[in-house]
């Protein structure tokens, strides 16, 4: 059996899926930020996927090192302000820190 494009957007989707399901449903901030890398994750192995069999070209490698270069800022400013969150509120449940709404 040969792996093809579609085993791989099947891949990609269902990374996605699971990223999407636990930005969704969870409150833990860190949880909330391994499910927005999951997305990332998602996105990159369709890109490099796209770019392997769609097209003989590295587009789709040159976007997918684009979005690791930007999902490791992302994480790190998340994480400072994540601890940021929890150095001034003691909890890292977002539904719990509302301040701001004052």
């Amino acid at each position: 059996m040969e792996v093809g494009l579609a085993h791989y957007l099947t891949v990609g989707a269902i990374l996605f899926s699971l990223g999407i399901f636990a930005v969704m449903t969870r409150r833990n901030a860190v949880a909330l930020l391994m499910g927005v890398e999951l997305i990332l994750n998602g996105a990159n192995v369709n890109f490099v996927a796209f770019s392997r069999y769609v097209e003989t070209s590295i587009d789709g490698h040159l976007m997918a090192a684009f979005v690791i270069v930007l999902a490791a800022a992302e994480a790190a400013v998340a994480l400072a302000i994540v601890l940021a969150m929890f150095r001034n509120f003691g909890t890292v449940h977002v539904d719990s820190v509302d301040s701001l709404k004052q």
